[in-house]
C-alpha cells in the first residue's frame, strides 16, 4: 500500500522545499504545480496539517520583508560593495553609491501615506444655501 503523498512533504526536505519556493516569490498555485498537487489540494493540506502552512506562511513573510526593505533602501540610495579587475588583471573591491530611486520613492510614499500621497484626491464640499432678495434699492439708507 503506497504512503499518502502529503507525507513526502512533511518532511524536512519538503518543508524545506516548500520553503524555499515561497521564499522565492512563487504564487500557491504555483507552489502546488511544483508538488504535483491541484491548488485544492494544497489547500487541503494546508487545513490538516499545520506543519505546511505554517511553512508557506512564515517563508512568504520573510520574502515579503526582504522586497520591502530592498525597495526602501532604493528609495533612499545606499552603499554597496562591488569586486572589479583593474587594468593590470587584479580584483579589487570598490565601494559605489546607488542613488535614491525616485520610482521607488513614489511608489513607497502612495502605498505608506495614501492620504497625503495618492493621485486621487478627495474634496469634500459642501452646500450653502444662501437667500438673495431681489428689490428696489435707496441709495439714501446708505
Amino acid at each position: 500500500m503506497a504512503r499518502p503523498k502529503y507525507q513526502d512533504w512533511l518532511t524536512e526536505d519538503g518543508l524545506t522545499l516548500m520553503g524555499g519556493w515561497a521564499r522565492s516569490g512563487l504564487s500557491e498555485e504555483q507552489i502546488a504545480s511544483n508538488m504535483g498537487i491541484a491548488r485544492s489540494t494544497l489547500n487541503e493540506w494546508k487545513k490538516k496539517h499545520s506543519d505546511i502552512s505554517d511553512t508557506l506562511k512564515k517563508n512568504k513573510e520573510v520574502a515579503d520583508m526582504q522586497v520591502e526593505n530592498a525597495l526602501f533602501e532604493n528609495a533612499k540610495g545606499f552603499y554597496y560593495k562591488e569586486d572589479v579587475v583593474t587594468n593590470q588583471g587584479d580584483v579589487v573591491t570598490l565601494t559605489k553609491y546607488s542613488k535614491p530611486n525616485v520610482t521607488a520613492q513614489i511608489f513607497w510614499v502612495k502605498n505608506r501615506m495614501p492620504d497625503k500621497w495618492r493621485d486621487k484626491q478627495e474634496i469634500e464640499q459642501t452646500t450653502r444655501t444662501i437667500e438673495i432678495k431681489v428689490g428696489e434699492w435707496d441709495a439714501d439708507e446708505d
